[in-house]
């Protein structure tokens, strides 16, 4: 039987739709729960290639997989019987036969579907409105904000019987997108949330992404959307023109004659924590009035889309105000928090669904630096579908949880699976009986990963408070989802064979510790991580980091350490070298070697600094000879890993000639190194603005720092980054300052009016500098700029908060995120981003989330 025999090719993907119905579809091997229920769609992408998995997946049980290329599939099997039992269908595009036979899922159902797109707002829009209709339907939606061209197809997949109507988001980033999304949705109510900037690059103007992105409402009986938007309402105009349809059921705030269908917003006044908001309904001729619950202009509006969906489904204005008052304003977001008895928090308390549960026990999974993993679950919505139970505990045992604690009065009624699952369950019927025992000792937690996820109704916040470590109120969010973007994005400017060395030294740029930053780089294969000192790399190894760690400063006496910790030290000089030569031919003769050979090769691996201009560390041209004569002296056993040097001014283009001269003489060195030593190794010359202003200096691998964390020192590419870090802190009090009277130390702040004062709990302890004192610094709060008046204290500031009317204590302000951002902090003080954000003390707190 030949290897070629195991593959079929299949025209049709969904002439297996009856034998795939009930498996679950996997395209990401990291997130295989469940292999004999498993079919992978092997994707090629621009950096992975799926079919380097499958062998992989084969050993672990996966036996159906989706190909695109039959020889990247066979080269994971030396012969048929290595692969005995594989199903290989072979497809023309994995992507497209994924959609296929999602689309065709989506056929079997006719439900309700609400399709939701746009540039913001998606996400949160989908969690509210499956939490205002849930007491009316059985809702599935998408899981997180899963709304790619493989996000989309995984959701609808999950589609059964059990579900009364669908809630799924689609976005798009470049034409065309759409047209594969529509199929697979089938939405009957559409919403248009908005048009913003994100993905502008991909189309040619907003009225081409606006037009591109109403094609998911091609065949909707009812659109909503508001009007300002002038491309969106272009583009639903062409849309109305071409089909007679949809019937638009949004609401306006203009001329109601252009949309005679739309509910007229009449007014919107502010009110005590939130807005008044009164609204005409043409269908039913009526005027409604609805307090909500929030000031913020983007969830005003998201409200709103919120409020005319349930006008559409007949809701009274009664009901409606009731369940919008229980609404939050809560991020959508995993919080990776710090836990008490050395334990890590996973907050994902605002809601509870298994496509949800799914995507959050990914996440667990991640956080491999602890040894033990728990998840603390509620009663699920969907509680109606058959064996969901006994589902969840064996995915929860197959993802490596050890316990669950099982909150709630249905899931307290499952028959647990087979003891072969290997998993502890609890069961309690509230969330007081819970805390309870936990406050007496019966329920123990230690250096443990904990995920906290349950509907709202069962109040798992007062859980996350229990078990969360208290510390300094003000705060540095994290958000992890952005460094990957930032991470893809520099990865889309380089060649799929050119590798990365990550930076994760000081402090991991000020986010606060390296260990969540490096598992995810890890997580997305990154090829190199870099850190400043010996320390540094041990506390990683320690965390469960098995990437290839590059130390930048290594002491002469920390190479013991960095042999037993696997890490690879970068030699900038002929002193640093000739020492770890001796380090190494005295660790072979301790470890009986006659000769060094093959076996302890790969321990001795160095990074050889080249000095081509920078001036601080680095080989010098006349190290040369010396250098070459320590290495071949060693032989085989010592291998230079990477050869690279450091552009001293990457970003700035007045340098330019230089940049040129020192690549140029890296090259030069660099071939030299090569055809005196006889073998190749890796090459490095730029760091992340080198990246964006150098591509002919990419060479085998590049260096990136400042630009994972979303600053581009270059100004090139700005746009297309995005901040990963917010720092945050609280109104402590608020006090009314009367003309002559002065503010904090010195008597720097005088006011000459009547003045609102807010005192906020950050101070330069907590590294915001005292250069921001006096008005040169600015917060963020309610959508406004507040200077800062008097001094800098050590652990608190003062702002002038007179012209924000809304500003109360115990409100969050923001020093720097989105707006302002680090740049903007760093430019008023005359300083660069490093510093600001190195600054942030360790005694700020930190949590790291996932959108």
């Amino acid at each position: 039987m030949s290897i070629s025999s195991l593959i079929t090719r299949a025209n049709y993907i969904t002439d297996y739709y009856k034998e795939f119905r009930y498996k679950q579809l996997l395209t990401d091997s990291r997130k295989l729960a469940i292999p004999h229920d498993t079919i992978f769609f092997a994707i090629k992408g621009q950096r992975h290639d799926g079919h380097n998995f499958i062998k992989k997946l084969y050993d672990k049980g996966v036996r159906y997989f989706i190909i695109e290329d039959e020889e990247a599939a066979l080269r994971n099997f030396k012969n048929a019987q290595e692969a005995e039992g594989a199903q290989l269908l072979l497809v023309k595009n994995s992507i497209r036969a994924l959609q296929e036979l999602a689309a065709h899922h989506r056929k079997q159902f006719k439900l309700p579907v609400i399709g939701i797109t746009g540039s913001n707002g998606k996400t949160i829009i989908k969690e509210w409105l499956s939490e205002l209709l849930a007491d009316s339907f059985q809702i599935i939606k998408s899981p997180k904000s899963y709304n790619s061209q493989i996000g989309v197809p995984l959701s609808v997949w999950e589609l059964s019987e059990e579900h009364t109507l669908a809630i799924f988001e689609a976005g798009i980033s470049q034409p065309h997108e759409m047209e594969y999304l529509e199929p697979i949705i089938q939405p009957n109510i559409g919403i248009f949330t908005n048009l913003g900037s994100a993905h502008d690059e991909g189309f040619k103007d907003r009225l081409e992404k606006a037009t591109e992105k109403a094609k998911l409402f091609e065949n909707c009986k009812y659109l909503i959307s508001r009007d300002i938007y002038s491309a969106v309402n272009t583009a639903i105009l062409h849309l109305k023109e071409r089909k007679g349809d949809p019937h638009f059921f949004g609401w306006t705030t203009q001329d109601v004659s252009i949309y005679p269908s739309a509910v007229d917003m009449r007014y919107l006044d502010p009110n005590v924590g939130g807005v008044n908001v009164g609204l005409y309904d043409p269908h039913t001729n009526q005027k409604l009035n609805f307090y909500l619950p929030f000031s913020n202009p983007a969830h005003v509006e998201n409200c709103l889309h919120c409020i005319v969906t349930m006008l559409l489904f007949e809701y009274k204005e009664k009901e409606i105000q009731e369940k919008i008052n229980k609404l939050k304003a809560v991020e959508m977001r995993l919080e990776l928090k710090q836990g008490i008895f050395n334990c890590s928090l996973i907050d994902d308390t605002y809601n509870n669904d298994f496509g949800g549960l799914q995507v959050a026990l990914d996440f667990l999974l991640q956080q491999s630096n602890k040894p033990k993993r728990t998840v603390i679950l509620s009663d699920m919505p969907e509680e109606n579908q058959k064996g969901l139970y006994e589902k969840i505990f064996q995915l929860c045992a197959k993802k490596g949880v050890g316990r669950v604690i099982a909150i709630g009065e249905n899931i307290k009624r499952t028959l647990l699976p087979d003891t072969e699952t290997l998993i502890d369950v609890k069961f309690f019927t509230t969330t007081e009986d819970f805390l309870g025992d936990f406050a007496d000792g019966d329920i123990r937690f230690g250096n443990e990963a904990i995920l906290i996820k349950g509907a709202r109704k069962f109040e798992f916040e007062k859980i996350v408070e229990a078990l969360e470590l208290k510390v300094h109120g003000t705060k540095l969010e994290i958000n992890l989802n952005s460094l990957a973007h930032n991470l893809d994005y520099f990865r889309s400017l380089i060649s799929p064979r050119t590798r990365i060395m990550a930076m994760v030294k000081a402090f991991g740029y000020g986010s606060g510790s390296n260990f969540e930053i490096a598992h995810l780089l890890q997580y997305h294969r990154v090829d190199y991580l870099a850190v400043a000192y010996v320390d540094e790399g041990i506390a990683l190894r320690n965390e469960g980091i098995r990437t290839p760690i590059m130390v930048m400063n290594p002491s002469i006496d920390s190479f013991e350490k960095m042999y037993v910790h696997k890490l690879e030290p970068e030699i900038y000089s002929v002193a640093t070298l000739k020492r770890y030569v001796e380090y190494a031919k005295e660790k072979a003769y301790h470890l009986n070697l006659a000769e060094f050979g093959a076996d302890i090769k790969d321990v001795f691996k160095i990074h050889l600094k080249l000095d081509t201009g920078m001036n601080r560390l680095g080989f010098a041209t006349s190290d040369l000879p010396i250098l070459l004569s320590l290495i071949k002296a060693v032989g085989e056993s010592l291998e230079v890993a990477s050869v690279f040097t450091h552009l001293a001014a990457a970003d700035d283009n007045q340098m330019d000639d230089f940049s040129s001269q020192q690549i140029k003489e890296f090259e030069e060195w660099a071939a030299e190194l090569e055809q005196q030593l006889g073998y190749s190794f890796l090459r490095h010359a730029v760091n992340s603005a080198g990246i964006i202003r150098f591509k002919n200096a990419h060479f085998e691998m590049v260096r990136l720092g400042l630009g994972l964390y979303g600053i581009d020192s270059s100004k090139k590419a700005q746009e297309y980054l995005l901040p990963i870090s917010s720092l945050k802190a609280t109104i402590s009090q608020i006090k009314v300052v009367h003309p002559n009277e002065s503010i904090g130390y010195s008597r720097k702040g005088k006011v000459e009016r009547i003045s609102k004062i807010a005192t906020i709990a950050i101070g330069y302890a907590d590294g915001y500098d005292r250069r921001f004192g006096n008005g040169v610094g600015k917060v963020y709060l309610h959508g406004e700029l507040a200077p800062t008046i008097g001094n800098i204290c050590m652990d608190m500031c003062m702002v002038d908060v007179t012209e924000i009317e809304d500003a109360k204590e115990g409100d969050e302000v923001i020093i720097f995120g989105e707006y302002p951002t680090v740049t903007d902090l760093a430019n008023t003080i005359g300083t660069i981003p490093y510093e600001i954000l190195t600054n942030v003390s360790e005694r700020v707190k930190r949590i790291f989330y996932a959108d």
